[in-house]
């Protein structure tokens, strides 16, 4: 399989190239203009599900944003009015100490926390959230289908996860994430849709949903839904 780790050393490597990677973009990452290609409409289509769950679930929730980065989906979060805690986990120390700092000058501390974590030993209670997001950094993790089913677990039920990384299956995504940004960032896994749905088959996910985004980068986001 196409971009698949296979060895050990792999996984060491995409973990010690992502941390550096993000170390070293964590001050420009707001400027870049992968915000625009990228990042915005996953944060569009982050919200607009956790609007369609809340609509559902009108009781105060709890939403982990894995691989955060400087945090503006849970800042965004925690702008609304829903009544939501957000917190967001990224393995870059330097990534979620722009996040906090960003929470703090603009008020929004107590609703939005940031933590610095490896999204395949997430630090949490089992149970404890109501929906996890996890958009654009997926392809970092070596071990992808611990992650998923880990979420699964941090679920409660009712709750759901979206998932949203490149999508590679056509042929515009296929260079673009296959030949491209593995060009740039050296090993990384982007899945085939199958491959996920089959990740959140495993874990247990039900009415899994997929939905694709963007053109010239096109993306993919999978729900589902804990029993």
């Amino acid at each position: 399989m196409a971009g698949s780790i296979t060895t050990p050393n792999d996984a060491v490597g995409m973990k010690d190239r992502a941390l550096d990677e993000f170390e070293r973009w964590a001050d420009t990452y707001d400027r870049s203009l992968l915000r625009h290609f990228l990042f915005r409409p996953a944060y569009r289509v982050t919200m607009d599900a956790i609007a369609d769950w809340h609509a559902e679930h009108p009781d105060p929730f709890r939403v982990l944003d894995i691989g955060c980065g400087t945090g503006e989906l849970a800042l965004r979060l925690a702008r609304s009015d829903w009544p939501v805690e957000v917190i967001g986990l990224d393995y870059a120390p330097a990534m979620t100490q722009q996040a906090h700092a960003k929470a703090q000058r603009s008020g929004l501390g107590q609703k939005a926390k940031f933590l610095t974590g490896d999204s395949e030993f997430l630090p949490f209670a089992e149970s404890s959230f109501d929906f996890v997001a996890c958009a654009n950094s997926f392809h970092h993790y070596p071990k992808q289908a611990r992650v998923v089913s880990l979420v699964h677990k941090l679920l409660r039920p009712g709750g759901r996860f979206l998932l949203i990384d490149g999508f590679r299956d056509n042929p515009l995504g296929f260079v673009v994430f296959d030949v491209i940004i593995p060009a740039v960032e050296g090993k990384v896994y982007h899945a085939p849709a199958s491959v996920i749905e089959g990740y959140f088959r495993d874990a247990g996910f039900a009415r899994i949903r997929r939905r694709r985004l963007n053109f010239w980068m096109p993306l993919l986001a999978t729900i589902g839904e804990k029993l």
